[in-house]
């Protein structure tokens, strides 16, 4: 067994969970304890299973929910130093001791190898994820989200996911009509803000292959994008090549599916 879901995606908080027959980790938790519980449950995965919880960066839509999650669940952090420079003061006190990765280096909890590597965003030391299991080699999920612009070495270790999660923020024409101010929509289109849908496309554009079974549209901004929207933009990018990937978009409001990665 091996499978995902995005049990929350959005610019107000994100979770992904990840598992095995062995082992399920989270990553992020940008949200309350409470709703990454309600989530579980609907889904029919023990809290029990959740042995670990990975933090990719520092913002708040990535880490609000991370230190009740451990001192609940009794599981330890994975963080690298930078990141939990940043954000020790929103985790709080924790119930083991912090397990610090370095980005670029895989890591291993139980059967799963978790290789953590840079993406271009604007926080201390952000990470994306590849995750493996070690007697399944083949099988490769990708979860790229907060990454402004998909430098060589992103679209490199995106390559060859069975399963890819993969931001589509904003379209761009709203975010430039949109309420924000000029400084903030700035952000958002720099290297280091977010992908827009068709920066989405261009992505996947340069990673696609047959084995490719799977890809979650995630971190949709509420105010300048629509899940509609984003599904059209990239499904009409998969038309061109006669692709019958299966394509959802992740929500704010509620949980994917439990894929098989």
């Amino acid at each position: 067994m091996f499978q995902t879901s995005v049990l929350v995606s959005g610019s107000k908080g994100n979770a992904v969970l990840v598992r095995t027959g062995e082992v399920a980790v989270l990553l992020d938790a940008g949200v309350s304890a409470k709703t990454i519980f309600s989530a579980l449950d609907c889904l029919r995965v023990s809290r029990h299973e959740i042995k670990a919880v990975l933090v990719s960066h520092e913002h708040s839509d990535h880490t609000r929910g991370v230190g009740a999650l451990a001192r609940m669940l009794k599981i330890p952090l994975y963080i690298n130093q930078d990141t939990y420079a940043q954000c020790a003061h929103r985790v709080g006190n924790l119930p083991g001791p912090v397990n610090f990765f370095e980005t670029g280096s895989s890591f291993e909890i139980g059967d799963l190898r978790i290789h953590p590597f840079s993406s271009s965003h604007d926080a201390a030391d952000s990470c994306n994820f590849t995750f493996q299991r070690l007697d399944e080699p083949e099988r490769k999920l990708g979860v790229a989200m907060d990454l402004g612009f998909p430098t060589a070495l992103s679209v490199n270790k995106l390559r060859h996911c069975t399963t890819l999660i993969l931001e589509s923020n904003h379209d761009e024409r709203m975010l430039m009509e949109g309420p924000y101010e000029w400084s903030l929509k700035q952000r958002i289109k720099s290297i280091t803000g977010h992908l827009s849908n068709l920066q989405a496309v261009g992505v996947v554009s340069q990673v696609m292959h047959h084995g490719l079974e799977n890809l979650i549209l995630a971190h949709l901004s509420e105010t300048n994008n629509l899940p509609q929207l984003a599904l059209e933009t990239m499904q009409n990018y998969l038309r061109t090549i006669r692709s019958d990937i299966q394509l959802l978009v992740a929500s704010q409001h509620g949980h994917t599916p439990l894929l098989n990665v």
